[in-house]
């Protein structure tokens, strides 16, 4: 196999400014620092190109996010907002700036390395793919004007990345959904062989169905595989929690439940996954739902759940994109229930 090119971006982002307004302190808190960071990018464009990256905040595009390449017969793409391959090194810096504001440093990495899968899918398939195949082709939107005192919110998506967030009053109200994906899952060859993007939400998930007794692996496997991610609107449309419930856990299961989740609220910035990670141990145990289908062995396909009144955690890794590559390709999401996005019903 040639050699994989899965830089972080490398040349295109590899220098990302430390503050989005130069010359002034870090803003205290997340909300302050995305609005910062929104206006700083905004202010960065073109007309032209602010003009594609704006939207009214009401615009039904806010809840119309889409994880899958989105593309039509002649690999035309049909997503909205400012692409980065239209943006100068300036604008670009400007756009991860933003995208920065609304992760972890964990979560950053792993969303700039998702994205470098590009390159590898690139050579995997070839120029011929059906798909196009571009970490430059990702996007970004903004909704509203950003302040402290009214609502806005913000998007960063492409390929097998959807970052999403709401603000009101200087506050974010809704980190959902964020969806991280990877192909593949693990890279089998090349420079980069052994790379697991995404590896805790496989790992921990692992070791609960391995950890099952009998009769709780009765209670937790489904006969049938989840459903994919329902992308493109705002209500994740799970239905009633299935599976076994937190208080049937031992409490070394238990933590390792609560790891599984600490990996998806992780990919937030501190200060907002705390405050999810609160909401998941103040959830009874009797509301807080496991449930799984398939094999989670390495190569095999399976699925996974993880549900609670006001949250959702969705897991698929089904796909067969090749011989070589079955159950390699993974999806997952955090997502609000019963809506996304702060909105309601």
């Amino acid at each position: 196999m040639t050699r994989v090119r899965i830089s972080v971006i490398a040349l295109t982002f590899a220098a990302v400014v430390s503050a989005a307004l130069v010359g002034t302190s870090a803003p205290a808190t997340t909300g302050s620092r995305m609005t910062a960071s929104a206006t700083a990018f905004l202010g960065s464009l073109s007309p032209e190109l602010k003009k594609k990256a704006s939207f009214d905040f009401t615009d039904p595009h806010r809840a119309a996010w889409f994880f899958t390449p989105r593309q039509d017969g002649e690999k035309k793409f049909t997503r909205k907002g400012a692409r980065l391959e239209e943006m100068t090194a300036e604008q670009k810096k400007a756009a991860m700036e933003l995208l920065k504001s609304g992760l972890s440093a964990k979560g950053y990495e792993q969303a700039t390395t998702i994205i470098g899968l590009e390159n590898l899918l690139l050579e995997l398939e070839g120029p011929k793919s059906a798909m196009t195949r571009n970490p430059s082709w990702y996007f970004v939107s903004v909704f509203g004007e950003p302040s402290s005192t009214g609502k806005w919110g913000w998007r960063f998506e492409g390929h097998h990345l959807s970052v999403n967030y709401t603000l009101d009053k200087g506050e974010v109200v809704a980190g959902a959904p964020i969806l991280f994906a990877s192909n593949p899952a693990e890279v089998k060859d090349g420079a980069k062989k052994g790379l697991r993007p995404l590896p805790e939400i496989e790992d921990h998930v692992r070791a609960l169905i391995k950890s099952l007794t009998e009769e709780q692996d009765k209670i937790a496997k489904q006969p049938k595989a989840f459903p994919e991610i329902k992308e493109g609107q705002a209500k994740a449309d799970v239905g009633a929690p299935v599976g076994i419930t937190a208080d049937k856990l031992t409490a070394d299961q238990k933590a390792t439940l609560v790891k599984l989740l600490q990996a998806y609220a992780g990919r937030m910035p501190d200060e907002l996954a705390d405050t999810e990670m609160k909401k998941v141990k103040a959830t009874p145990d009797t509301k807080l739902f496991f449930a799984y289908s398939g094999s989670p062995k390495p190569g095999e396909g399976y699925t996974y759940r993880v549900q609670a009144p006001d949250f959702v955690v969705e897991f698929l890794n089904v796909q067969a994109d090749s011989a070589k590559n079955q159950a390699n390709h993974i999806h997952s999401a955090w997502r609000r229930l019963p809506i996304d996005f702060g909105l309601s019903e």
